[in-house]
C-alpha cells in the first residue's frame, strides 16, 4: 500500500513509542507511556478489525484462581510464588477498575463458584479438606476469608451438593471494558492503526525498523503485547498459544443464574450474560490441537460444551446456540507474565496464562515502565 505524504507524515513519522497489539496489555502499555512522556508520539497497531488475541473474546472473569486451580499451583510453584500470583492478578484487577472506573467495566462483585461434578469426588474432597490452607494462604491478600462453601441454589444437576465459592471474584462486560480502553487512549492523543500485521523488527542502533503488511516506518521504541502470538514475532519458544473455545446461547427466560463458575480446575467456565448462558472451555480434550494461532471451532469441544449445558448446567432448560467464537491466550509451563526486555530497543510484555483481565493492565503498566 502506498501512502501520501499526508498520511506518512500524520501517522508514522517521528514516532517515539511503538506497540504491537491493541488488547488490555497494549493500551495500558500506551496510557502508562503517555502519562510519563505526555509530548511523545505513542502509536499502536493492531493486526484484526478488532483486537485478534483474547481480549475482545475472554467471558469477562475477573478472577483469582478458584481452589482447585490454587491447590494445583502450589504442587508446581512455592507457596510465596503463589501468594504473588495472585497478589498480581488482585492488584490488576484494582488497577483496571481505577483506570476506567466500574460503570464503564460494568463490574459486579457477584463471587465466583467452583462446581464439583459428581464423577470429582476425589478432587471435591480434596478441596474441601484444604479450604482452611487456601484462605490462610490467601488471606494476607484479602484480608478475609475467600472460599466459602455455597449450597447448590442454581440447580445444576451431576454435581455435588455444594459449591466453593471465592466470594471477591467478580464480573466485567469485555465489551464495554475495550471500547472504554480505546476511547481513553484516543482521548490522551494515543494513535491507533487497525489492520496492520507487524512481520518483522529489526534493531537499528538507536531505533528500530517496523516492517508491517502494508508498509515500514522507524520508531525509537518498540513495545510487544501479543501474548498467544507473541513467537511469531519474537523468538519466544516459552510462549505458547492455547485456543479457547466459547459458545452463547440464545436469551433464556427467567434465568437466575449469578456469578461466574468454574468447572474441572478451571478448564471449563460459564456465566450468565443478558439473560444467556456464556460457555467456554474443554481445551484440556485436547492440548496438542488448541496450540495454536487459528481461529475457530472443533466438533469434539463444541459437542464437549453442549454436553455440559444439557447435562449439568440447563438439564430442564430448552435452549439454542446463538454463537460460536474463539481466541487466543498465551501460556507456558509458568504463570507469571514474561516482561522484559528482547534488544536494545525492544520490549515485550507477554504470556498472560489465561488470566488477561486479572493482569493485562498491571503487565501494561509494568511494560510502560521498562524504559
Amino acid at each position: 500500500m502506498k501512502l501520501s505524504y499526508w498520511e506518512y507524515k500524520t501517522w508514522l513519522q517521528d514516532v517515539d513509542f511503538t506497540i504491537v497489539g491493541s488488547g488490555i496489555v497494549g493500551l495500558c502499555c500506551a496510557l502508562f507511556l503517555k502519562e510519563k512522556h505526555p509530548k511523545s508520539k505513542v502509536l499502536v497497531l493492531e493486526r484484526g478489525l478488532l483486537p485478534q488475541g483474547a481480549s475482545t473474546k475472554n467471558a469477562g472473569f475477573a478472577c483469582f484462581g478458584s481452589i482447585s486451580e490454587i491447590l494445583s499451583d502450589v504442587k508446581q510453584h512455592s507457596e510465596q510464588e503463589v501468594q504473588k500470583l495472585v497478589q498480581d492478578r488482585y492488584e490488576g484487577i484494582q488497577l483496571l477498575r481505577r483506570i476506567l472506573g466500574d460503570k464503564n467495566l460494568a463490574y459486579q462483585q457477584n463471587g465466583g463458584h467452583e462446581v464439583f461434578l459428581k464423577k470429582d469426588n476425589e478432587l471435591y474432597e480434596q478441596c474441601i479438606e484444604k479450604l482452611d490452607y487456601a484462605n490462610d494462604l490467601l488471606k494476607p491478600i484479602f484480608k478475609v476469608n475467600v472460599f466459602d462453601q455455597t449450597e447448590n441454589v442454581f440447580v445444576f444437576e451431576n454435581v455435588k451438593e455444594w459449591y466453593i465459592t471465592h466470594t471477591q471474584e467478580g464480573q466485567i462486560d469485555t465489551g464495554k471494558m475495550m471500547i472504554n480502553l480505546l476511547k481513553l487512549c484516543t482521548s490522551k492523543g494515543v494513535l491507533v492503526l487497525n489492520g496492520i500485521e507487524v512481520e518483522k523488527l529489526e534493531e537499528l542502533q538507536t531505533s528500530v525498523s517496523v516492517l508491517s503488511s502494508d508498509f515500514d516506518f522507524v520508531t525509537k521504541k518498540v513495545f510487544v503485547a501479543t501474548n498467544g502470538f507473541a513467537s511469531k514475532l519474537l523468538n519466544k519458544q516459552q510462549v505458547k498459544p492455547a485456543r479457547a473455545q466459547v459458545l452463547i446461547t440464545e436469551p433464556i427466560p427467567n434465568l437466575k443464574i449469578k456469578g461466574t463458575f468454574h468447572l474441572e480446575e478451571g478448564y471449563y467456565y460459564f456465566r450468565n450474560v443478558d439473560n444467556r448462558i456464556l460457555l467456554g472451555g474443554g481445551r484440556n480434550l485436547d492440548f496438542k490441537g488448541e496450540e495454536t494461532t487459528r481461529m475457530g471451532e472443533t466438533e469434539s469441544i463444541q459437542s464437549a460444551l453442549e454436553n455440559l449445558l444439557k447435562e449439568v448446567i440447563l438439564p430442564k432448560q430448552p435452549f439454542e446456540i446463538a454463537q460460536r467464537w474463539s481466541g487466543i491466550m498465551g501460556v507456558g509451563n509458568q504463570k507469571t507474565p514474561i516482561i522484559e526486555q528482547v534488544s536494545t530497543n525492544v520490549f515485550c510484555g507477554v504470556r498472560l496464562g489465561g488470566m488477561g483481565v486479572a493482569l493485562g493492565s498491571l503487565v501494561g503498566k509494568d511494560l510502560a515502565g521498562m524504559i
